[in-house]
């Protein structure tokens, strides 16, 4: 399957946004900051990182409604990807 570039664009910027706030939880523990700020943060990665996945699965939902043929020729049938959305969960 092959992804629109603006569903790419966003899963990117999801990405990055999530790598620094990894980076960000890796300075607080430098900085002996206090748990609950960590928690915070590392729960901001974790939400970014699933936001990515949604969207990727999202695409993939688009993908079977509107071409489940194909779809399920390039190895994507619906029931697939509730798999994959299931992963998520």
């Amino acid at each position: 399957m092959e992804l629109p570039e603006e569903v790419v664009s966003d899963v990117r910027k999801r990405l990055r946004r999530a790598a620094g706030q990894v980076a960000a939880v890796e300075r607080m523990l430098d900085e002996g900051r206090d748990c609950k700020e960590i928690v915070t943060q590392l729960s901001a990665a974790t939400r970014a990182m699933e936001q990515a996945g949604f969207k990727l699965v999202s695409a993939g939902l688009v993908y079977c409604i509107t071409d489940p043929e194909r779809a399920a020729a390039e190895g994507y049938p619906l029931e697939e990807v509730e798999r994959m959305f299931m992963k998520l969960g």
